[in-house]
């Protein structure tokens, strides 16, 4: 049975997000962020193309790491300016019917009671479309601004997130019965009390006493999705992500990742195999190999060094204008990604990584593998990251945009589709639904959110 691969675009409500300095390239767009006409433009270039969502990763403060200051990744646009990644998902909505939307927010700077209202909201504005991507935040800067002395302890940001997820569980799936909105216009009733109940949450880190604040929507609960790569991070995403995002240079080292994750997930008491794993990937295509070629060289020309190395800083917390860019990096310790640290260090033996290695590396989409080639490439690629790491499909980043994503629907689309390995269209109405088939808009039996609901 040929097993279809999910397409995920990566983008930011930013210019040039993990692709450095690309920003100045003719062809990119992405300065033009801030005008909602390139997020419904690009929606329905995705939808056409059969993308199960658009994924909008998101930071609340400035890469500030590298050299010790801001001013880097202020000169060279490093995610900054940044807008506010909810914003644009309603009008993007509007404009399309089956392309879901994954959308990140902290939780550490949110509160529970209010975050579900608002989630639940953009459920309701999609017809269940929407997924949260939970992250605790890494930047020291965003810990300054919003509250906070210093960043929480790296393992302490997961025990808060775990009790942040039971309350706004609890709130999506128990407050509110599912016909608890008569509408009933003879007898006054708008809603029937008897239907809808406080939660009575009292945790260590939230006492939220009340009843939820939104009726149920679609999915009840949005997807989850998550990113974590250290043990406490992999153990969080066991229990509550049905979509992962993974980085890694190469399949055969992520190979060992997805394994522990999803055995992970099976000593949690769920099926392994709904956890869907999306690996990083960034594609330089066209019609030939030739021309994919030529079309990369030309890229690398506009790539930033120096704003490679304040985007790392950020990820992982060191500063690497301290060291010789020719020596090899050493794992180091950090309250921020883990993965960004171990990718460049322990995760492959056989290869040791210099700055200056880093910095080219990082220079075009970010952390993840860069596949050059045409249609039958990519494709051949694609297959062989599914087969050697066991991945769902791709979190797709972008050289320039909507270049790099247009090139991927004209050119590997129709390939993946020839193959068998990508649907026309994503299955059902739900973004749950997209990734688990029809009938599956609310969560599995075996997710923790579900044992709210049966509750």
């Amino acid at each position: 049975m040929t097993r279809r691969i999910h397409l995920n675009a990566f983008d930011m409500t930013c210019a040039g997000h993990q692709s450095p300095g690309l920003w100045r390239h003719p062809d990119d767009r992405s300065h033009t962020f801030h005008d909602l006409r390139y997020w419904t433009d690009l929606a329905q270039l995705l939808e056409r193309g059969g993308f199960t969502s658009l994924f909008v990763a998101d930071v609340v403060g400035l890469y500030d790491v590298y050299r010790g200051g801001p001013e880097s990744a202020i000169r060279d646009g490093i995610q900054v300016p940044v807008g506010d990644p909810t914003l644009a998902v309603s009008a993007m909505a509007a404009v399309t019917e089956k392309l879901g939307f994954g959308i990140t927010v902290s939780l550490t700077y949110e509160k529970p009671y209010a975050f579900a209202r608002r989630f639940s909201t953009l459920d309701h504005f999609t017809g269940g479309r929407v997924a949260w991507n939970v992250v605790t935040s890494y930047l020291e800067s965003a810990a300054r601004n919003l509250g906070l002395e210093v960043q929480v302890p790296h393992d302490r940001r997961y025990d808060v997130a775990d009790e942040f997820m039971e309350v706004v569980y609890q709130l999506w799936e128990a407050s509110w019965d599912d016909d608890a909105v008569l509408l009933d216009r003879d007898k006054g009733v708008y809603t029937d009390p008897a239907k809808v109940r406080p939660i009575d949450h009292h945790g260590e880190f939230f006492d939220v006493p009340g009843i939820g604040l939104t009726e149920p929507s679609a999915q009840r609960t949005p997807t989850i999705f998550q990113a974590g790569a250290s043990p406490r991070g992999v153990a969080f995403a066991a229990r509550h992500a049905e979509g992962v995002f993974v980085t890694a240079a190469t399949p055969e080292t992520l190979a060992p990742r997805v394994a522990t994750l999803r055995r992970t997930a099976a000593e949690q008491g769920r099926d392994p195999a709904s956890v869907k794993v999306f690996a990083l990937l960034t594609v330089v295509t066209a019609a030939t190999d030739a021309e994919a070629g030529d079309k990369y060289e030309d890229l690398r020309r506009y790539v930033s060094l120096e704003g490679a190395l304040t985007l790392y800083g950020g990820w992982s917390g060191l500063d690497l204008s301290t060291l010789d860019p020719d020596e090899p990096l050493r794992f180091a310790e950090t309250d921020a990604i883990r993965s960004a640290v171990e990718q460049f260090t322990t995760a492959d033996p056989t290869r040791e990584w210099t700055p200056r290695d880093i910095a080219e590396h990082i220079g075009i989409g970010g952390m993840g593998a860069v596949v050059v080639g045409g249609p039958q490439t990519v494709a051949d690629e694609m297959a062989r990251w599914v087969d050697v790491a066991d991945v769902d499909g791709f979190n797709l980043a972008y050289a320039i945009t909507p270049g790099s994503f247009s090139d991927v629907v004209e050119f590997v689309v129709p390939e993946l589709r020839r193959r068998g390995l990508l649907p026309d269209e994503p299955e059902g109405a739900t973004l749950r639904e997209h990734l688990y088939g029809s009938g599956h808009a609310r969560a599995l039996p075996d997710h923790p959110a579900a044992v709210h609901a049966r509750r």
